[in-house]
Parts: structure tokens; C-alpha cells; sequence
């Protein structure tokens, strides 16, 4: 097979099977439920920091969890929605996206006390966000249901701008026109804001994060760890991170990154030389 082809056919297959196991197991799935020392998580879609006490929080098909005192995964708030796409705004402020228990689509909620409870913001029933960035008093997100790229400054009114085919996109921690997104072809790049982009140049990442101006992650559909110190242009691969495909890649800070897989939640606190297990995940068969 034609390596481009290969490459779309990879990340294609990885994708598919992150984004579709949560519509196809609603009823039946029974992880990460309750709040006993039982809980089991998988089906992660979002993982972060609150700046404010450097809590793990991390988004799943049922509900926001945080570590207790013994590492266990404990349910922050009542709801247990899936939340599709999470990131961290600020010290206790969260934006997400996803799906109601009850069907639909949630369009953009945002958190302002950690995760505990949700306000409704906009698109509500018409967007599901898979991908979304909070970066220079912007809301970027890849509005999964409409195939677009969108941006909104107060979360309520958004600007439409290129229509493609991702899983993930990060933006320049320098540059608020320049973003790159995950594409079966390779890593597309935009530098109007999301109005274009370039089509997507290998090699394939699953998940991007850019935490410094020549810190930027990407992690492969099969858990390689990726660090590029020119925006992309080449890539160094540091490490594989346990537990194969990857759910979710954050990078909090230049050398601090956390990595979700199929077997748990990873931390690397030396530029992704080397990771420990913050969570340990239900690898399920299929997803």
C-alpha cells in the first residue's frame, strides 16, 4: 500500500474506534460508574491540570474524574455526561462538549468551580466539540458534527473557518492565527485562524499539545511520544507511552506531559523521557 495511503488508513482505523465506541455502547456500558474505591474509568476523551491546586481531572464517557487521596478515580459533580471534548481555561474554569445522557449534543459548557457543575453556553443540541483549545481569549474548537474548525471569544457567538476531517488540533502558544490539526494524512497546518489549512504533512499524530513556543507534543496512533522544537516542521520521538492507543495528550508546561491510553493516565515530568501511571484505566476490548 501506498505509505500516505497507509498512514490515512492508520490513523483513520485508531480514530474511528475512539470517537464511535462511546455512541455504540451508551446503554451497556457500566465503567466508570459510582464513587466507591470500585470505579474503574475508560473511554477517555480529556485530560488536564486546574492550575490552581494541580489536580488531575480527566474526561470520560460517564462523567469528569479526579484521583482521591489513594489515586482511586472519584466523580467530580453529579453528571455523568460524556464529555467528548475538554480542556483546562484557567484555575477552576473548564470548557467541554460532548453528549447528554440522554442523547444529543451539548454544544460548549464551561465550568467555573472545577467540574462540579456546568453552564450552558451555546450550540446547545446543534455542535459536539471532539477537539477544543482555550488559548489567547479564544475558544478553538473542531466542531465534530459540522466537520468545521470554530472560534468564539465569549463562548456564545463563533466564526466559522475551514472544513475538514480532524481528531485534534492545538494552537501557537505565540501565534492566535497559527493552529495545526490531526488529519489521516498527517498534521495540517493553518495560519489565519482556522480559515485554511494546508493539507496534512506526515508523520500521523493522533493528539497534539503545544505548551511553549518550541515545545510542541504530538502522540502517535500507537503511543509513541513526539516533540517537535520548530512548530512541527520535524519531530524527535522521546518515548512509547504504555498501554498503546492513545485517548488524550495534554502538555502542561515544557517539560510536564500527561498522556491517556487504553491502561492508564501517564506522567512525564522530563519532556516525555519517561512516564509514571497517574491512573490506571479499564482497557475494554474494542475501543
Amino acid at each position: 500500500m501506498n505509505p500516505r495511503l497507509a498512514a490515512a488508513a492508520a490513523i483513520t482505523a485508531a480514530l474511528t474506534l475512539t470517537l464511535t465506541a462511546c455512541s455504540s455502547d451508551t446503554d451497556t456500558d457500566t465503567s466508570a460508574s459510582g464513587h466507591g474505591s470500585g470505579v474503574t474509568v475508560s473511554h477517555i476523551h480529556g485530560i488536564g491540570l486546574d492550575p490552581s491546586d494541580q489536580r488531575l481531572f480527566v474526561a470520560t464517557h460517564e462523567g469528569i474524574y479526579t484521583p482521591d487521596a489513594k489515586g482511586k478515580p472519584t466523580l467530580v459533580g453529579d453528571s455523568k455526561d460524556d464529555f467528548m471534548g475538554f480542556t483546562v481555561a484557567g484555575k477552576k474554569t473548564f470548557y467541554a462538549s460532548g453528549h447528554p445522557t440522554s442523547g444529543g449534543n451539548k454544544g460548549l459548557i464551561r465550568s467555573t468551580d472545577a467540574g462540579r457543575t456546568w453552564t450552558s453556553l451555546s450550540l446547545s443540541g446543534e455542535s459536539d466539540f471532539h477537539a477544543l483549545k482555550y488559548a489567547h481569549g479564544t475558544v478553538y474548537g473542531y466542531d465534530s458534527t459540522n466537520g468545521l474548525l470554530r472560534t468564539s471569544k465569549d463562548g456564545t457567538k463563533w466564526k466559522d473557518g475551514a472544513a475538514l476531517k480532524a481528531i485534534d488540533i492545538t494552537v501557537s502558544p505565540q501565534d492566535s492565527g497559527l493552529l495545526l490539526a490531526t488529519t489521516g494524512e498527517g498534521v495540517a497546518r493553518s495560519t489565519d485562524g482556522g480559515k485554511t489549512f494546508t493539507a496534512g504533512r506526515q508523520p500521523v499524530m493522533a493528539f497534539l499539545s503545544w505548551p511553549a513556543q518550541d515545545e510542541l507534543y504530538g502522540i502517535d496512533t500507537a503511543g509513541g511520544l513526539h516533540r517537535s522544537s520548530d512548530g512541527g516542521s520535524t519531530w524527535q520521538k522521546q518515548s512509547t507511552v504504555a498501554g498503546g492507543q492513545p485517548q488524550a495528550l495534554t502538555a502542561v508546561s515544557a517539560q510536564h506531559v500527561l498522556a491517556a491510553t487504553r491502561t492508564g493516565v501517564y506522567e512525564s515530568k522530563d519532556g516525555g523521557k519517561t512516564f509514571t501511571r497517574r491512573l490506571d484505566v479499564e482497557a475494554s476490548g474494542g475501543h
